[in-house]
């Protein structure tokens, strides 16, 4: 088995899975406490449907770079359902749940009008399941990767109090002089940056699991936010590291294998908890 590992990881594709992977994996546990906490659990669903929806436009438009669309759309959407308020018509999960449903239908339906591709079933596949992307990627794809996740953890660590503020008490911080809309409007950007990076590790469909299991895993033996929030990054990055290697080794689905090993971690983390 070492010997089948050391052959693998002579292959730069694997090498890249791997850096993508545990850069990505620590990104989404960074703010996965966060989401929990404001009751924000479900937007990663209701993004990673907006990406999905994007990526459908940018391949009928042919656009070699597809994060020309996707990222800008993500964040757009990210900001809309973060802003809104209590008094808008169509409340929280109504929202994203709305958002979510007619991205994903109107991205499969451009899928199937427009597509040069035969396989489009495959294709679909692939990106809500994240099959073989990760195991795709060039270099130009880590590079931009490992720089959006620089700039995602540089963010959360300058912004940790306000971050940590608005989460707990927004009216608080807002009446002890925290701009709390722009802090928001700081995590909506950081979420939606995770989203778009996450669809080639997991997909879109399987991103929730990636960004609220280890929180809430760490959530059964810790209390703190910053205990949680280490926790959360340690357990993520293990669980991402297993996933793929069981992947390779078993030949598994990747973003399939990572969420099951997620869930594994959360089972004894929950069964440890009781004792």
């Amino acid at each position: 088995m070492l010997d089948q590992l050391i052959q693998y990881f002579s292959f730069p594709f694997v090498r890249y899975a791997f850096i993508v992977g545990i850069l990505i994996a620590l990104c989404s546990s960074l703010l996965g406490v966060t989401l929990v906490l404001k009751r924000f659990s479900f937007i990663g669903d209701g993004l990673s449907h907006v990406a999905f929806g994007a990526m459908a436009i940018a391949a009928v438009l042919n656009l070699s770079n597809n994060m020309l669309i996707v990222l800008p759309v993500t964040i757009l959407a990210a900001v809309l359902l973060l802003q809104t308020g209590k008094n808008a018509k169509i409340q929280g999960d109504a929202s994203i749940a709305m958002i979510s449903v007619s991205s994903l239908a109107l991205g499969y339906l451009l899928m199937n009008i427009f597509s040069s591709n035969a396989n489009i079933s495959g294709d679909v596949c692939s990106t809500l399941f994240g099959s073989t992307s990760i195991l795709t990627l060039k270099r130009s794809q880590v590079i931009l990767c490992a720089i959006l996740s620089i700039l995602v953890i540089l963010s959360f660590i300058i912004f940790y109090n306000k971050i940590f503020a608005v989460t707990f008490d927004e009216n608080f911080a807002q009446a002890i002089g925290t701009h709390a809309k722009i802090y928001n409007l700081v995590i909506a950007i950081i979420i939606a940056v995770i989203i778009v990076l996450a669809m080639n590790l997991v997909g879109s469909l399987l991103i929730s699991a990636l960004v609220i299991f280890p929180s809430l895993s760490a959530m059964r033996l810790f209390k703190t936010f910053k205990s949680v929030t280490i926790c959360s990054a340690s357990v993520s990055v293990i669980c991402a590291v297993a996933g793929l290697l069981i992947s390779l080794l078993a030949g598994t689905p990747v973003g399939s294998t990572i969420v099951a090993i997620n869930l594994l971690a959360f089972i004894i983390f929950t069964v440890i908890s009781k004792f």
